[in-house]
């Protein structure tokens, strides 16, 4: 029989993994695995630690139960290996943008877990900052905090002006970095507000800002912000949340499977993976396409999202 290990965060959406544990470990025995579960600690790394572990011991499925950083953590323990589980994700967070653009459920935790019973899972690429890993967004700048920063409920009440709200308090913050960018067909010297790297199209719980992602087809997604000045970063921000922006002459948006950022003047340039800090520049980006294989709701996953053909899962 198959095995499936749930790697879950006790205290993510107000433990409401923890409370539908029970219902949780049948779904997967009724889809063919046999399934244990494991807490996660205080301990730093601790999710990636356990799922690292478990892939080793032959796992056949890992299933990601948390917030965002904790998808990224078991992700960052599994993708290095030359042997690696699928990987299925039940959302606990706040914004929970992988598993929007699986089109899993965010809300109900039980109902994520069901999507296994569909039988479909999405070859998906994964991004790599040097030595770590990421599934959804890098980044480097002051605005790139922007889609964290709104909380969760402005956004759900006014959509895209919540965003366009708070970018505007930001603006009066901003500090210019002085950077070279290079991508597969280019690079980019000067003065940026930002520079954004997608693997997916929603972003901070908004599905505009890469309106042609695909999931799948080993390119990055790249943003370069390539001016400074207030008014017209305000615009840009206006049209990146209408999904107006690719042809914004201030704004720099091509597809890259490489990206390698330094600093031109020796400055600190920290980098964001997946919302948490991940580092100093210089980075190399790279993009491994169809890393890891993970569960999906495959039939309601925006169109021309995947490039290749979904995985069918079969019972041995």
């Amino acid at each position: 029989m198959k095995r499936a290990r749930i790697i879950y965060n006790p205290t993510s959406g107000r433990e409401a993994i923890r409370r539908d544990l029970v219902d949780i470990l049948a779904v997967y025995e009724e889809a063919g695995y046999e399934t244990s579960a494991y807490a996660t600690t205080p301990e730093p790394n601790s999710a990636m630690m356990e799922a690292e572990r478990a892939a080793k011991a032959g796992f056949d499925l890992l299933v990601a139960a948390g917030g965002d950083g904790t998808i990224n953590e078991v992700v960052n323990g599994i993708a290095p290996l030359d042997e690696r589980p699928m990987l299925a994700i039940i959302p606990a967070g706040t914004t929970n943008d992988y598993a929007r653009a699986l089109s899993i459920p965010r809300e109900d935790p039980l109902a994520a877990a069901k999507v296994i019973l569909k039988g479909k899972a999405a070859k998906m690429d994964i991004g790599q900052a040097n030595d770590s890993y990421f599934i959804n967004i890098a980044a480097g700048g002051s605005l790139s905090e922007l889609t964290y920063s709104v909380p969760s409920k402005l956004k759900s009440m006014y959509g895209y002006l919540a965003y366009v709200v708070k970018g505007a308090e930001m603006l009066t913050s901003i500090k210019p970095m002085d950077i070279h960018v290079k991508y597969d067909d280019g690079e980019f010297n000067g003065k940026s507000a930002m520079f954004f790297l997608a693997l997916t199209n929603s972003v901070g719980g908004f599905e505009q800002i890469v309106p042609d992602a695909k999931l799948d087809d080993g390119k990055f997604t790249l943003l370069i912000v390539k001016t400074t000045k207030f008014a017209e970063i305000l615009n840009l921000i206006t049209e990146v949340l209408k999904g107006k922006h690719v042809n914004n002459p201030n704004l720099i948006y091509v597809k890259s499977e490489k990206v390698e950022v330094s600093s031109t003047k020796n400055d600190k340039i920290m980098i964001n993976l997946d919302g948490e800090y991940g580092g100093d520049a210089p980075v190399t980006f790279v993009n491994h396409k169809q890393h890891i294989d993970i569960v999906a709701n495959i039939d309601d996953i925006a169109e021309n999202t995947l490039v290749a053909t979904p995985i069918t899962l079969h019972e041995d």
